[in-house]
């Protein structure tokens, strides 16, 4: 590989972790510094990871490295991602324990997933089984999203939700099978909605 292509290669995969890390650090109020996040961060390690396992899937004969690849990262952070799924810029999973996203999950830019969060199928044929996740979604902690359903952009998916059916751009989830509301009013602060419906606590 010419030397360019290479430095040029190098550049875009630094450029992509120092975007992570600057995600992590404005949502993790807990972060030490960055450095810290760095070294600890076992979300930040699990989409690292991803990141080149999913390279390695897109070559049919690197795919045996690639699962082995999420399967070492699986018991080293708690954190399952297929490498064929397909997962946006900026992506941050808080704790990371217990998240699972399966293979024909597709997640958008911004999004935010808490431990406990499962992207799962509902189907045993190979196909499409897995959500759509737009971007700018936050899921709260144990949430549940399941099958070959669409979720908008800007959603709120709330702690210990089961969620089988699409939601629409800019609603709140809650519940188990999830309703979905929408903001009281445009431009409803996150943090002050959380107290008008606690189960979006996360």
């Amino acid at each position: 590989m010419p030397f360019a292509r290479l430095r040029s290669r190098v550049r875009r995969a630094a450029a992509s972790v120092r975007e992570d890390v600057d995600s992590a650090v404005a949502r993790d109020p807990a972060a030490v510094s960055r450095t810290d996040l760095v070294l600890n961060s076992p979300g930040l390690h699990a989409i690292w990871s991803y990141r080149v396992a999913h390279k390695l899937w897109k070559r049919e004969h690197l795919r045996p490295v690639a699962r082995t690849l999420s399967t070492v990262t699986r018991a080293v952070t708690g954190v399952e991602i297929h490498p064929g799924a397909t997962i946006g810029r900026r992506f941050f999973i808080d704790h990371g324990m217990g998240v699972v996203i399966g293979e024909t999950a597709e997640v958008g830019d911004d999004v935010m997933l808490y431990h406990g969060v499962t992207l799962g199928g509902r189907s045993l044929v190979k196909v499409k089984r897995h959500p759509t996740v737009g971007s700018r979604v936050t899921i709260g902690a144990g949430a549940r999203i399941l099958g070959p359903i669409e979720v908008g952009d800007d959603v709120q998916i709330g702690a210990n939700s089961v969620v089988v059916k699409d939601i629409p751009d800019g609603a709140i989830a809650t519940g188990i099978p999830a309703t979905v509301r929408f903001p009281g009013h445009p431009g409803e602060d996150p943090y002050e909605a959380l107290f008008g419906e606690p189960a979006l606590f996360i």
